[in-house]
């Protein structure tokens, strides 16, 4: 084994311990998300015990200030992170890789127009854009919380999608690919794409976090999931009235909010370096 080899070893053993532990701690995640749908400790609304009692073999996590068992409000928090980031990571690609494929096939005045648009969009905070398209839906809601953010990540999908794809087109195979008559949707779908993926996949995993920590901030101003919906977000705001007579209330959702994001987080930086394996060397 060369120096080399013995050097760059450890590091491949860093990277595998990273994404590891990310797909752990994300796979504890999805497990409670998915048992949520087919059992639950008790009954959401149930006001099974006293008001803010303390953990117990009955209620793992304590009550809530209304008797709610805090537990499981803590599982149906999870299902619903993880369903606003899905949704909000696959509405924001299915936006941002359609305008940024355009931008890179379209003439230089368009395409200056709607990296300038971008650029703009970029500019304005994620949790800002989606406040304001929650607010012109009048309601809030699951639903339009997931599109306000699909709708607030898909400007910075569409600016990386933009930079991947005009970087693909200058390839010798992409002007193989034109002289052997494929129209341009061809070059699309079967060469430009396929070589785009990973890196967009990197950052859809880095989108579905941000995702679930704006949610949980919409719901803490008020602006997510309404009740009986236990969001982390809407969790924490009840919880800040009693932290310090019943501090498991703020604790808990807080831990499950960041083991969540630092898992995929994770899990998205062995992601790239499973997509830039030169960067394994460069660290």
């Amino acid at each position: 084994m060369t120096a080399l080899q013995q050097t760059l070893l450890p590091r491949r053993r860093i990277v595998s311990a990273s994404l590891a532990a990310g797909a752990i701690l994300v796979g504890l995640h999805v497990l409670v998300a998915l048992l949520s749908l087919v059992w639950l400790p008790h009954d959401p609304t149930g006001m099974t015990g006293g008001r803010l009692a303390p953990p117990s073999w009955e209620h793992w996590a304590g009550t809530d200030r209304l008797g709610r068992d805090f537990f499981t409000q803590i599982m149906i928090g999870s299902r619903i992170a993880l369903t606003v980031g899905i949704g909000a990571v696959t509405i924001g690609a299915a936006i941002g890789v359609t305008l940024g494929t355009l931008a890179a096939f379209a003439t230089r005045l368009l395409d200056d127009a709607l990296a300038a648009t971008l650029d703009i969009l970029i500019a304005f905070p994620t949790l800002l854009i989606a406040m304001l398209v929650v607010a012109a839906s009048d309601t809030a809601s699951l639903g339009t919380a997931i599109l306000a953010l699909g709708i607030a990540l898909s400007a910075i999908v569409a600016r990386l999608t933009r930079i991947l794809v005009k970087r693909v087109l200058l390839m010798d195979y992409i002007t193989a690919a034109y002289t052997s008559g494929t129209p341009w949707y061809g070059v699309v779908i079967f060469h430009v794409l396929p070589n785009v993926w990973p890196t967009l996949s990197v950052n859809f995993a880095l989108q579905f976090g941000l995702a679930v920590i704006a949610e949980a901030s919409l719901s803490y101003l008020g602006l997510g999931a309404p009740p009986p919906n236990a969001s982390w977000g809407r969790l924490l705001q009840e919880a800040q009235g009693t932290v310090y007579t019943a501090p498991i209330g703020a604790i808990a959702p807080g831990l499950a909010l960041v083991s969540l994001v630092i898992g995929v987080n994770l899990l998205a930086d062995g992601l790239r370096d499973i997509a830039d394996p030169t960067r394994k060397g460069g660290r």
